[in-house]
């Protein structure tokens, strides 16, 4: 299992020792320091099912100084994931991915349905 977040998010600490509290065994990555490439998103956008739009940190700063709200309906899928790839602060997190699994965010529900199925 592959854990992507950034280490100051509270949301991240809180998916950690959530992860960590049922001993679910992770390798953690830091999205600024390795951020997703355009490749890996193009793959967890397909496979999660989710709309391209729950992959964007839309309270982050970066997402409100580029003015992303209105720019991303005039852009294609495509071009929303070159933009995903150019830094991680834009995308959302934490992220989870374990095997055809792709979770985004943290919903302590969903992650229990998910992950602790196995």
């Amino acid at each position: 299992m592959q854990f992507i977040e950034y280490p100051k998010c509270s949301t991240c600490q809180k998916a950690k020792k959530w992860l960590d509290s049922c001993e679910l065994k992770y390798e953690d990555r830091h999205i600024v320091e390795s951020n997703p490439s355009y490749k890996e998103l193009k793959k967890w956008y397909k496979e999660s099912g989710l709309p391209i739009k729950a992959f964007f940190n839309t309270s982050g700063m970066l997402y409100r100084e580029l003015g992303l709200k209105e720019k991303l309906e005039k852009m294609s899928d495509d071009e929303k994931l070159k933009l995903l790839a150019t830094n991680g602060m834009l995308v959302k997190r934490p992220i989870v991915i374990d095997n055809d699994k792709i979770l985004v965010g943290f919903k302590e529900k969903e992650w229990k349905e998910l992950l602790k199925e196995e």
